[in-house]
């Protein structure tokens, strides 16, 4: 496929997402008030939709029908969506601009904010439980999947240890730890996903979450290094004081490991025996390396 087509594949699925999590939220309005808007608010205020896009593009790289994985996507982003909330708090990062925008815990108050991250979590189950499209085999393992990615060893563990790390010297691997619950679980979670729904299974399916591990590690570094240049679209300088692949490795080392980390995800992903296009989308976040078909 050639990038032009590429492209137009991604911004379809991209809309697609944007579509069906309009619908899958309360409608604009709804009592409370409050709660409503503040989750859509968060939710569909623009974003990349890395997550869901992964899940769907892993999908059709192992044979699913392009729509098979939207309401599974869409889970993903749900609960992306509320660890951001969740990450921007006072009491957590204290940040006052996320994906561009006042974050949610500003443009409504705090009260709100904690409790549409607490709804769009439960509506994540609940989409997955719903979804008829799937057999209930297959939601009963993507609802287990999705408990521990958001549990004990998965993001709230990440963000307790990312809180936890101000002002401390970690060892490298204790940094890809924190990287990993924070980022990465998330990530391969959403890309195991969609080779679930695709029937994948055994080596197969874990070759595809250790690819997303590898991305997961190589965009927590991306993240790192954009918070240091200001280049994003969130408060810049929220990391000071933190133990970092940055800090630790200094700008030119970190854009290596980060690139290692890239290459890896697609040697895992090539063993997986699928399509390649989850990682070419991923690739095109860093820079633009080589294009694979």
């Amino acid at each position: 496929m050639d990038d032009a087509a590429f492209l137009s594949t991604v911004e379809r699925l991209r809309a697609d997402v944007e579509r069906r999590l309009a619908e899958l939220l309360p409608a604009e309005g709804q009592s409370p008030t409050g709660l409503t808007g503040a989750a859509r608010y968060a939710l569909l205020s623009p974003g990349k939709r890395f997550r869901p896009i992964l899940t769907l593009l892993t999908a059709i790289d192992f044979g699913a029908a392009e729509g098979a994985a939207l309401d599974a996507a869409c889970a993903y982003e749900m609960v992306h969506t509320a660890s951001l909330i969740l990450d921007d708090l006072p009491s957590m990062d204290d940040a006052n601009l996320r994906r561009g925008l006042a974050t949610t815990h500003r443009a409504f108050d705090e009260a709100n904010a904690i409790l549409a991250a607490v709804a769009l979590l439960n509506r994540a189950y609940g989409v997955i439980a719903d979804d008829a499209g799937l057999a209930e085999s297959a939601r009963v393992e993507l609802v287990a999947q999705l408990s521990e990615t958001i549990g004990f060893r998965g993001l709230t563990a990440g963000q307790a240890r990312d809180l936890d790390r101000r002002g401390r010297t970690l060892s490298n691997d204790e940094i890809d730890l924190v990287n990993h619950q924070k980022t990465g679980v998330l990530l391969v979670a959403a890309a195991m996903a969609g080779g679930l729904v695709a029937g994948v299974t055994g080596v197969r399916l874990a070759a595809v979450g250790e690819s997303a591990r590898r991305l997961g590690l190589a965009f927590q570094i991306r993240d790192d290094l954009l918070d240091v240049t200001g280049a994003g679209d969130k408060d810049a300088g929220k990391d000071a004081g933190m133990p970092t692949l940055v800090t630790t490795l200094g700008e030119a080392g970190a854009r290596e490991a980060m690139l290692g980390y890239l290459d890896a995800a697609r040697e895992a992903l090539q063993r997986a025996g699928g399509g390649m296009s989850a990682w070419r989308y991923a690739a095109g976040f860093f820079g633009a390396p080589k294009v694979v078909a």
